[in-house]
C-alpha cells in the first residue's frame, strides 16, 4: 500500500471525529472517501495532508511514518474545494507558484508550466486571470497547480462541489483520465455516491467517524457489509454507473 492509516483516533473538543480508522490505498489508485456530512471523511484527508494531527495511530506514505512530518515535507498536492487560486496571478503564475517556492530555475518553471497547460488543454489561456475563467477551467488550473511540484500523492477535497451540475460529469471523466495518465496515487472526499462510483477505483465509506466498508464500486453495491451501507448506497443505480465508467475506457 502506498498510503496507510493504522488505528487512527482523533478528537476535537471532546468529539471523537475518527474512531480506530484503518485502511490502505494502493500506488497509482484513485480512492474516494464517501460519506454523509459529519462522517469524518474530511478529517481523514486533513490528517493525511498534515493539516491535523491524529491523537493516536500511524499514518504511512510510501512505507514511511509521517505523523511528525510537516505537510510541506510529505510530497502531497492538495486541491481545495474552493480552488484557492490567487486572483491577482495569471493561470500560468498560479501553476508556477509551487515551483517558485521550490526555487526551480526559470527554464524548469517555464517548461513545467507549458507541459501542464497542455495537459489540462488550456495552452492559450495562460495569461488569463481566475475571474476570466469558468468554474470548470478554474478547477483544471487548481489541479495543474497541485501537480506542478511533482507530488507523489494528490488529495482533493470535494473537487466538484463548487461546479455547476451540468459540467460535473464532464469533469469527473476528465479527472479520472488525467489521474490515470499521470499515474499519481489520489484520494478525494465526496458525499456524492454517483461521483464516487463513476470515478474511484476504491471506495472507503465513512460514518460517524468510523469506516463502514472498503471495496471496489461493484463490491460496495452488490455486497453491502453493514446496514448503514445498504441504506446509504443506491445499489439499483450501479448498472448505470458501470455503463458510464465503461464508456470512458
Amino acid at each position: 500500500m502506498y498510503v496507510e492509516m493504522k488505528h487512527i483516533h482523533k478528537t476535537f473538543d471532546g468529539f471523537l471525529a475518527s474512531k480506530d480508522v484503518s485502511f490502505g490505498v494502493e500506488k497509482g489508485h484513485l480512492a474516494a472517501l464517501l460519506g454523509p456530512s459529519g462522517s469524518g471523511k474530511t478529517t481523514i484527508l486533513r490528517m493525511i495532508a498534515g493539516l491535523d494531527r491524529p491523537d493516536s495511530g500511524d499514518i504511512l506514505i510510501n512505507g514511511k511514518r509521517v505523523n511528525d512530518l510537516p505537510g510541506s515535507k510529505r510530497g502531497i498536492g492538495f486541491v481545495f474545494q474552493n480552488y484557492a487560486l490567487f486572483r491577482y496571478m495569471t493561470v500560468a503564475e498560479n501553476i508556477a507558484f509551487g515551483l517558485k517556492v521550490q526555487k526551480k530555475s526559470r527554464t524548469e518553471i517555464k517548461d513545467r508550466v507549458e507541459h501542464l497547460l497542455e495537459l489540462i488543454s488550456m495552452q492559450e489561456l495562460g495569461n488569463r486571470y481566475p475571474h476570466q475563467l469558468s468554474g470548470g477551467q478554474r478547477q483544471r488550473v487548481a489541479f495543474a497547480r497541485a501537480l506542478a511540484p511533482n507530488p507523489q500523492l494528490l488529495l482533493l477535497d470535494e473537487p466538484f462541489a463548487a461546479i455547476d451540475a451540468k459540467v460535473r460529469r464532464e469533469l469527473r471523466s476528465w479527472l479520472r483520465k488525467m489521474i490515470r495518465q499521470v499515474g499519481i496515487t489520489s484520494i478525494f472526499v465526496t458525499h456524492d455516491q454517483e461521483e464516487a462510483m463513476e470515478v474511484a477505483d476504491t471506495i472507503i465509506i465513512t460514518n460517524e467517524g468510523s469506516i463502514e466498508q472498503i471495496g471496489i464500486p461493484e463490491d460496495i453495491c452488490r455486497n453491502p457489509k453493514t446496514v448503514f451501507v445498504k441504506d446509504f448506497v443506491d445499489t439499483k443505480r450501479y448498472e448505470a454507473w458501470k455503463r458510464i465508467r465503461e464508456s470512458e475506457v
